[in-house]
């Protein structure tokens, strides 16, 4: 039986090692069919998604990029399109409507790998310009979060959460639930 939402929410984990076992191209692209039905603001999509897989070019992109801990059997770019994001919807669209977007479809891609047992890590820690050169980005096209994917070597327990009623009130700061 699957798992439900809020049970695979709780089991997601920031995992930073992994097993040298390669994941399926077909499991990669779902992850990304994920990603793209997460909600855009204005409906732009204006991300892109670059799978890493070659060696030589994971590790050109871990010499930029000092958060990427681990050997992950691949990674996955997101990028935007801040040009696309800018005629569509001005500053909005290219300073925040971006900074939206991408995190949410990051969350879903980052959802599904956990209910098929891999392992991510987002990664916000890089040089942009030197991820654009090396996966030869358009000058248009940023570089905006990097997550790491593969087969965890491990289980991450999970972090102590606080509690509902420390974090949420009822119509006014004032009243906690």
């Amino acid at each position: 039986m699957a798992d439900s939402i809020l049970n695979i929410i709780k089991k997601r984990r920031s995992i930073r090692h992994f097993i040298q076992k390669e994941v399926a191209d077909s499991i990669l692209l779902e992850l990304v069919e994920a990603a793209i039905w997460a909600p855009t603001g204005g409906n732009i999509q204006m991300w892109y998604f670059v799978i890493v897989k070659e060696n030589d070019i994971l590790e050109r992109v871990k010499a930029f990029s000092p958060g990427l801990l681990g050997d992950p059997a691949c990674l996955v770019v997101i990028c935007s399109d801040r040009k696309k994001a800018f005629e569509k919807a001005g500053t909005l669209g290219k300073d925040e409507l971006c900074v939206m977007d991408i995190p949410m479809a990051a969350q879903n891609l980052m959802l599904l790998a956990a209910e098929k047992g891999l392992g991510t890590c987002p990664v916000g820690s890089f040089n942009k310009k030197a991820i654009s050169r090396i996966l030869e980005l358009p000058e248009y096209i940023s570089p905006d979060l990097i997550i790491s994917v593969g087969y965890p070597a491990d289980d991450a327990k999970p972090p102590k959460r606080k509690g509902i009623g420390e974090v949420t009130f009822m119509n006014k700061w004032s009243v906690n639930i």
